[in-house]
C-alpha cells in the first residue's frame, strides 16, 4: 500500500476517533472511563484524542462571562444618561417580590463599601427600601446622621415601611435616626404652610437639603401605587396624577420628560425637592421591573440621580427604548 495513502487512512480515522469521543465527552456527557469502556480503548487515549479534537479545532469552547456583559451595561448606562455610576444587578426573574429583594441585597453592600465617617443619608420609604433595609448589617461608618427625605404618616393602615426603614439604619450605623412626623402630602395648602413655619420641621427639611447621599426609589402612577393606598388622594386628584404624570420620587410627581408634574400637589408636598436630589454628592435610585420602567425612564430624563442600581432587564430596555 502506497505510503502516503495510509498516512492519510490513519490521519482520516484518527480525526474520525477524536469526534467520535468529543461527542460522547461533550454532547452525551460520558465520563472519560466511561468512553474507554464504551469504546475498549484506554483512558490515556481517550485524553489525546479529546485534546486531538481541540487543538485542531473540531471542539470549540466560548466562556460566556455574564459580569463582562454586566460592565458594558453599566458603562453604557452612565455614557447614555450622564450617570457618575450604573450598577447592574445580575438577576432576571418574573417575580418582583424576588427582583426587589436582589436590588435590596446589593445596594446594602453598595452602602457598606460607600457610606464614610459623618456623611449624611437621606432615606425615602417603600417597599424597595425596606429591602434594603433588611439586609443592612453592622456598619463601620461612625458618626453617619440618618433623616428621612419625606413625610409618612398616613391615612390608612396600608404599611409604607417608613419606621421599619428609619429604625434599621439607625441600627446599622448606631444612630438615633430624624424622623419627619408628618403627612407626606397635605390636604390642604393653607395646612401644609402653617405647619412648614415649624422650627423643629424647618430643621428636618433643612437636614435632608444637607445630606450629601440621597437613597430613594420610584413610584408608579399604576391603580395599585403604594402612594394610591395611603388615603392622601381624592379620586379625582388621582385621576389627575395619572393623566399628568409618570412617577413620583419621593412623593413628588414627574412627566415623561421628567418635568416636575401636578404643581398644586408638589406644593403640598413635605419632603426633599426633585431639584435638591440634582446636587447629592450621590443620589442613589435602585429601582427595576417592568412595571417601573416608565418612572425610571422619567427620573433618569429628568437628571435626578447620578447613580442608578437595578436589574439587567431593565439596563438592557434602558439603552434599547428610542421614546
Amino acid at each position: 500500500m502506497d505510503r502516503s495513502l495510509m498516512d492519510k487512512s490513519v490521519s482520516e480515522k484518527r480525526i474520525s476517533d477524536s469526534i467520535q469521543v468529543a461527542r460522547l465527552y461533550y454532547e452525551s456527557k460520558l465520563g472519560q472511563a466511561e468512553i474507554a469502556k464504551k469504546l475498549s480503548i484506554s483512558r490515556p487515549t481517550v485524553s489525546r484524542l479529546l485534546q486531538f479534537a481541540l487543538d485542531e479545532g473540531y471542539v470549540q469552547i466560548k466562556v460566556i462571562d455574564p459580569f463582562a456583559s454586566v460592565s458594558n451595561l453599566e458603562r453604557a448606562l452612565r455614557d447614555r444618561f450622564s450617570l457618575k455610576e450604573a450598577h447592574v444587578v445580575y438577576t432576571s426573574t418574573p417575580n418582583y417580590e424576588q427582583l426587589i429583594e436582589a436590588l435590596g441585597k446589593y445596594t446594602a453592600n453598595y452602602l457598606t463599601e460607600t457610606v464614610k465617617d459623618h456623611d449624611i443619608i437621606g432615606v425615602s420609604w417603600g417597599k424597595t427600601m425596606n429591602q434594603v433595609a433588611d439586609h443592612l448589617e453592622e456598619q463601620a461608618a461612625q458618626n453617619v446622621t440618618v433623616v428621612e427625605l419625606k413625610g409618612s404618616m398616613t391615612y390608612t393602615p396600608t404599611p409604607v415601611f417608613a419606621e421599619d426603614i428609619l429604625m434599621k439604619f439607625g441600627r446599622a450605623f448606631h444612630t438615633s435616626p430624624s424622623i419627619m412626623p408628618l403627612p407626606v402630602i397635605f390636604e390642604t395648602q393653607t395646612t401644609h404652610d402653617i405647619v412648614m413655619q415649624d422650627r423643629h420641621i424647618k430643621k428636618l427639611i433643612a437636614l435632608g437639603q444637607q445630606a450629601n447621599i440621597a437613597l430613594y426609589t420610584v413610584g408608579t402612577v399604576h391603580d395599585d401605587a403604594l402612594l394610591f393606598q395611603t388615603g392622601y388622594f381624592s379620586k379625582a386628584e388621582q385621576a389627575g396624577i395619572q393623566e399628568n404624570a409618570i412617577g413620583d420620587i419621593c412623593s413628588r410627581f414627574y412627566n415623561r420628560d421628567g418635568q416636575v408634574a401636578c404643581p398644586k400637589i408638589n406644593a403640598r408636598t413635605v419632603g426633599v425637592q426633585l431639584a435638591d436630589l440634582k446636587h447629592k454628592q450621590k443620589s442613589i435610585l435602585v429601582a427595576g421591573g417592568e412595571r417601573k420602567f416608565d418612572a425610571i425612564k422619567g427620573a433618569l430624563t429628568g437628571g435626578y440621580t447620578n447613580c442608578l442600581i437595578t436589574d439587567i432587564d431593565t439596563a438592557h430596555r434602558l439603552l434599547e427604548d428610542e421614546g
